[in-house]
């Protein structure tokens, strides 16, 4: 999808461009994010968004594009403050490795031992196991009672006391569905070390150091210069976001940012590291493993998933009126911060890897031959997933091995042993006598078995 809308950009181009014009390397290359920015503002999927993009020491393009708030038609600045939602959690992993590496903690501490107040239910669920989402606790923002409430300022064990009447989705370590009650306990526990509010910790032992001078824990009633207005998407167009108070996604998702602060704490945290040291840093980004074995590809806040080929760390982020994502190459020092004012059709990640692929190209994916009988994968599977029920088809035409999920087909690239790949979704096939017993389907937050129904 990213190729096809690479390819249509460059036509435009170079169809728009004036045979008299001399067009820089540079110069093309900004065109290209642009055009990339112009197709869902056009589209009116979009009120506004900052992109910034920076490799190294290049500052390639720092910009705004379309509009801060669309009732006063105010032109978004490059520096403009957006929500940036579940891109906090990385800011949570990081201040969790901060404690770890003082001391003060470990990984494998049970939740129950610094939140005696949230009932385990009997079961023995890590601090590990919050921050990559295999506690197995369900995630709060599948409950619908939460719905209901998320406009409320409430006591904060309101959620606690939902968490625990909703039950587990899985045993802890069992699978991985992402899980935002997960995080909002770590904001606790970080707490209670700490001795001092989630949000005081983050700007003054992370952001701080590293440079974030616009950033800050968000607020729905605070006014702050250059803080976009949010816009939701009702099925045909943008609306006013929805209300929701900042009691509740916390740790999980309540911090403010600007593009290029987001770069700044790539550089301080990747780069530079200046907030780890190297053993709580490899800890921060090295994935764990479920109780069968499987290592996901997930840690502490961070996906670890390469993009177009390339090692990566990013992660995206959703929030009432505001959309967000971080994507690091490390191996090219390079920073995409993509962050869009409006949570609808539009999606700041697939305009990142667009960017991306701009600046980097894209490595392909080797394809290998499937070994016997293809139709052997075909049928329909279900699983857990996140809120609900994963279900898919698997189908075979023409020897190709295709995947049919909400009504969208997608052909797979097999790299061998009964593993497949579409984009960051890898499918994985577990046969026992030459029969298909279960599908697991790993993505980059989350890792579920599917079975044969």
């Amino acid at each position: 999808m990213v190729r096809r809308l690479l390819a249509s950009l460059t036509l435009w181009l170079v169809a728009t461009q004036p045979l008299s014009a001399q067009i820089t390397p540079r110069t093309a290359l900004r065109a290209r994010i642009d055009a990339i920015l112009a197709v869902p503002l056009k589209a009116g999927t979009l009120a506004g968004a900052s992109v910034a993009v920076i490799k190294g020491r290049d500052t390639i393009l720092v910009k705004g594009y379309g509009k801060a708030n669309l009732e006063l038609g105010t032109p978004t600045p490059a520096n403009a403050i957006y929500e940036i939602g579940s891109v906090t959690k990385q800011f949570t992993g990081v201040a969790i490795m901060q404690l770890v590496e003082q001391g003060r903690l470990s990984l494998d501490d049970d939740v129950a031992k610094w939140l005696p107040e949230f009932k385990t239910q009997g079961r023995r669920v890590t601090v590990r196991r919050l921050l990559d989402h295999t506690s197995g606790i369900r995630s709060y923002t599948e409950i619908e009672a939460w719905r209901g409430l998320m406009a409320l300022t409430l006591p904060r064990d309101t959620l606690l006391r939902l968490a625990e009447g909703a039950g587990y989705d899985f045993e802890p370590g069992e699978e991985q569905i992402y899980n935002n009650t997960a995080f909002f306990l770590a904001g606790l526990i970080i707490e209670k070390i700490a001795g001092m509010p989630y949000g005081q910790y983050v700007e003054e032992k992370l952001m701080r150091p590293a440079g974030m001078r616009d950033s800050h824990y968000c607020s729905e009633s605070a006014v702050r210069p250059r803080k976009t207005s949010g816009y939701d998407w009702d099925g045909k167009a943008l609306i006013q976001k929805r209300p929701l108070s900042h009691l509740w996604p916390y740790a999980a998702g309540s911090l403010c940012a600007t593009t290029l602060d987001l770069v700044r704490w790539n550089e301080a945290l990747h780069r530079s590291r200046r907030l780890l040291g190297a053993a709580a840093y490899r800890e921060l980004t090295t994935a764990d493993t479920l109780r069968d074995g499987f290592r996901v590809r997930y840690a502490k806040g961070l996906a670890l998933s390469p993009v177009l080929g390339h090692r990566a760390l990013h992660h995206g982020g959703g929030i009432n009126g505001w959309t967000s994502h971080n994507l690091y190459f490390p191996d090219d020092s390079l920073s995409v911060v993509v962050l869009f004012n409006a949570a609808g059709p539009a999606a700041p990640g697939e305009a990142a890897e667009a960017i991306a692929e701009a600046v980097l190209g894209r490595r392909t994916t080797p394809t290998r031959p499937v070994t016997g009988d293809p139709a052997r994968y075909a049928g329909r599977y279900a699983g857990r997933g996140r809120g609900a029920v994963t279900e898919l088809t698997i189908g075979v035409e023409q020897g190709v091995v295709r995947a049919t999920q909400r009504g969208v087909t997608r052909p797979l690239t097999h790299l061998g042993d009964g593993t497949f790949v579409d984009g960051a979704v890898h499918y994985l096939f577990h046969e026992e006598g030459g029969k298909v017993v279960a599908l697991r389907l790993d993505a980059a937050y989350g890792s579920n078995l599917l079975r044969p129904n």
